[in-house]
């Protein structure tokens, strides 16, 4: 319940945010001046802004948020030898990556799972669940914490925020066109904008968003075998291999909340058309990638 409340506060700041951009950069109307046709820049500055606007701030305040999602605890001072080693680890591997140290975090859940996020290369976080150290081995914990400092490195948070961006523009400027077209050519509203306008608007983001999410899909699947490659050289090929076995042989499921699902190590499990909206590569494929040497330097 806490989490949603979240979710809703978070989400209403940020169209209340997005709105206010729109009053600055004077767009009121996405019709022109006589309220017949559509102007095409005003909409084309509305889309931007919800477009890329959303993507960003949600970028920026991802460490924010995934915090307090995941009840993630960020190691200031290690306690014990576990949390020493985890920041002795990041460590070294962010300075073979060339990236600023991240945050490191702790989250408590039964699922071996992690994941990084972060508004850029030199100030991101990488957390770790209870339920993969308590799981894992050392090399193989190793090799998790080396495929998230690879996202980090490979900028995977800014791209994927990006490709975002451009996708949901075109989702609602195109939805706002046929909206229009149908209000004017079938129910011929000849000003402004009838109930038809806004319903197939709706109903045309939707189903655009869902063919949009695609795309996204897919580049985040090929960002994963960057990162399996990143793990690959900066752990060891095997470390990263058996790290990927490890996780296809756990009876556990990641439950990542949505927001931070995509960033994390293991995406779950899908068939058939399921497949083209997972935002990960099944752990067969990368674990093949691996061993076939493609991108990753044996250690």
């Amino acid at each position: 319940m806490k989490r949603m409340v979240l979710f809703l506060a978070t989400n209403i700041a940020i169209i209340l945010v997005l709105g206010v951009t729109l009053r600055v950069l004077g767009v009121e109307s996405i019709l022109d001046e006589q309220g017949v046709g559509l102007d095409i820049n005003s909409l084309l500055v509305f889309a931007a802004v919800f477009g890329f606007g959303g993507s960003f701030i949600s970028l920026a305040i991802s460490k924010w948020t995934a915090k307090r999602f995941t009840r993630a605890k960020v190691i200031q001072s290690p306690q014990n030898s576990t949390e020493q080693w985890l920041m002795n680890t990041v460590q070294q591997q962010a300075k073979n990556a060339n990236i600023g140290m991240p945050e490191v975090a702790v989250y408590d859940s039964p699922d071996i799972n992690a994941f990084a996020t972060g508004m850029s290369r030199n100030n991101a976080l990488v957390a770790v669940s209870t339920g993969l150290l308590n799981a894992m081995t050392q090399d193989e914990a190793e090799a998790v914490l080396a495929h998230e400092v690879s996202h980090v490195a490979n900028g995977d948070m800014i791209t994927l925020a990006l490709i975002q961006g451009v996708v949901n523009t075109f989702v609602i400027f195109l939805s706002r066109v046929i909206g229009h077209v149908v209000d004017r050519v079938i129910f011929k509203v000849e000003r402004g904008h009838g109930p038809a306008f806004w319903i197939t608007a709706i109903v045309a983001e939707i189903v655009l968003g869902v063919l949009a999410s695609i795309i996204v899909m897919w580049f985040s699947r090929q960002r994963e075998f960057r990162a399996d490659a990143g793990g690959a050289h900066l752990a060891g090929r095997q470390k990263m291999i058996s790290a990927l076995e490890r996780l296809k042989s756990s009876a556990n499921q990641p439950h990542l909340p949505d927001q931070l699902a995509a960033f994390g190590i293991s995406g779950g499990v899908a068939t058939g058309l399921k497949r083209l909206f997972m935002s990960h590569p099944p752990l067969d494929e990368r674990i093949a990638v691996l061993r076939q040497g493609l991108g990753a330097t044996s250690m």
